[in-house]
Order: structure tokens, then sequence, then C-alpha cells
């Protein structure tokens, strides 16, 4: 029998070995449940596993999923951010103003569909900037910050289209339609740049410096601080760079409609959280992977597209799926940090 300070100083040894093991089963938990749904999915719909649809399920996810990539790094930094739906309807609602004023006066309908592009990153970019000012100069709760932006952006929308609809200019939805609906080699434009986005935001979750402090933050902001992070700077980038994902799915979003309105992006924040936690990133911050965060953005539009073909509850009902499945996450993640 070994004597008691050597099994003493086992000990921590065991104790740091046991997380990697639920690590591995948080990593591994997300890519299980997305092959267990698509078993499902096909089995209940043979439908369910054609390409089209396929394509189809992955275009949709595209929007939801670029923003839960921002979403994800200020998850991981201990953030959350409730007004991103309502960004993305003002940012759409903008673009589509200043490309009709600009269409009488440029004479290049591509000039003018860029430019409104632009903006719409110029314009999330300066959203994201806003909040970030407010939580780390202004000293409130991301949830109170992020709460109160959600009524003014939408509130701004509605004002803006009299509460109707603001649609963009039929010459300049021709020019922009290719932005949603083009193909290239046989996969839609939406899908390449929600992967480009993801393999951006991988690389600069796990293999920058600035990545590394958004983990830091997020686990003790406290000792951060005291190793020199500079924690505000972070944050407030961590918020703009969500506030750029918002502006990038925006841009894919608009030429599929052609139009904003009041209802423009209503849930996406709720769709996007959800994700990011099916995806296994902790709550509480400081741990999250952007690889989980897609699996689960493709993971509830896989149930969504289910519900769709099979009819087994109501599709009016997804949104009350999503919440469930975030109350259940939520709970198994209880105490984990």
């Amino acid at each position: 029998m070994p004597p008691a300070h050597i099994s003493s100083a086992h000990a921590p040894i065991e104790a740091r070995r046991a997380p990697s093991w639920q690590q591995r089963l948080h990593g591994v938990g997300p890519i299980l449940g997305l092959v267990l749904l698509c078993i499902m999915g096909t089995a209940l719909n043979p439908d369910f596993a054609t390409w089209d649809n396929a394509m189809n399920v992955l275009t949709r996810t595209a929007f939801i999923g670029i923003i839960a990539i921002g979403m994800c790094f200020v998850i991981i930094a201990g953030g959350i951010d409730l007004s991103v739906g309502s960004m993305a309807a003002l940012i759409a609602g903008s673009m589509i103003l200043l490309m009709n004023t600009l269409a009488s006066h440029v004479a290049s309908p591509v000039l003018v569909v860029l430019i409104g592009m632009a903006f719409a990153l110029l314009l999330g970019s300066a959203f994201g900037l806003a909040h970030g000012l407010l939580i780390t100069k202004g000293r409130i709760e991301p949830f109170i910050v992020t709460l109160g932006t959600l009524g003014i952006f939408r509130a701004f929308l509605t004002w803006f289209s009299n509460g109707g609809a603001i649609t963009l200019d039929g010459k300049l939805a021709q020019i922009y339609e290719p932005v949603y609906y083009g193909v290239w080699l046989g996969i839609p434009v939406p899908i390449w740049v929600f992967v480009a986005v993801a393999f951006a935001g991988a690389f600069l979750l796990n293999g920058t410096r600035y990545g590394r402090y958004v983990q830091a933050i997020g686990s003790n902001e406290q000792v951060a601080r005291y190793a020199a992070v500079a924690v505000d700077r972070v944050k407030i980038l961590t918020y703009m760079l969500l506030g750029g994902c918002v502006a990038v799915a925006t841009m894919l979003y608009v030429p599929r409609l052609g139009s904003a309105s009041p209802s423009t992006g209503l849930l996406w924040e709720l769709e996007a959280i959800a994700a990011v936690i099916v995806g296994g990133t902790a709550l509480k911050g400081g741990e999250g992977r952007i690889a989980g965060t897609v699996i689960g953005a493709v993971l509830l539009s896989a149930i969504s597209n289910i519900l769709n073909l099979t009819s087994i509850i109501s599709v009016y009902l997804n949104a009350a799926v999503q919440g469930v499945v975030i109350i259940i996450v939520a709970f198994l993640q209880r105490g984990r940090r």
C-alpha cells in the first residue's frame, strides 16, 4: 500500500485528468447528436437525405451560423447579446434605403450594391462598438445593454418603414440576387461564405493571442487583468466582431427576399445562442469551439427541416423546440466552467 503522501500527490493528477474526458464528451456530443438526427430524419422521410435538401438546410443555416460564430466569441468571453436579430433587421433596412437612394445618383448598379455591403459592415461594427463601450466603460451588464438595444434597433426599423416593408429597387435586386441564389462548384454561395467565416473564426479563437485572451477573460476576468490583459479592449473587439458577423449574415439575407420589415430577424438571437450552447460552449464562459457551434447551427436547422418534412408537430412550435433545447443543455451544463 503506497504511503499517504504519495496517494495525495497523485490525487491532483487524477483530478486534472478527469476534465479531459468531459471535454472529449462535450466535443463528441454535438456530432453524435447530428448523426443520430440525420438517421432519424432519413427514416421518417427519405427526402431528408437528398442532395438538394442538404443544400437547402445548409443554405438556411448560413445566416444563423455566421451570427452564432460571432456569438460564440461573446459567450466565451462571459458576455451575451440579445439584440442580434433586431440589429440584422435595422442593418438590412438601412442598407436597402441607402442603395435605393444611391441608385438614381450612381451609374453602376454593381457599385451601389458594393457600397451597400460596405455600409452594412460599417454599421454592424459600429453597433458592436457601442455595445462594447457601454458594457466596459459604462459598467452595464451585457444582458441589460443588449436587451435595451434590441428594442431600439427594431423600433427604428419600424419607424423607417412606417410599419411596413422596405423593398430593394428591382434593378438592384437583380444584380444582388447571385449573392444568395448563386452557385459555385455546385454549392450555394451562402454556404461558401459560412465555411470561410467558420475557418476564420476557428483560427482567430485557437491560433491567435486575441483568442487566448477571450478564453482567459471568460475563465476569470480578474486573473486576466492581473496578467496584464487589456480586458476592456478585448471585450470591445469581441462585440465588434459579433456586429461584423451580423452584418455579413444580413448581406447574404437581403437578396433572398429583397426587403426588410419589422419581422426580419425575429428570434435570430434565440437560434444563435442555442447553436452556441448546443455546440458545447460553456454558458459561464471560458470554453468553446467554433466547430461545435457550426455543428450546433446545422443540428438546429436539421430539426426545423425534419419538422417541415414530417409534420410530427406543428412548424410553428420550432421556436419552442429551440427553447427546450437551450434549457436542457443549460441544465446539463450546471457547474461547468
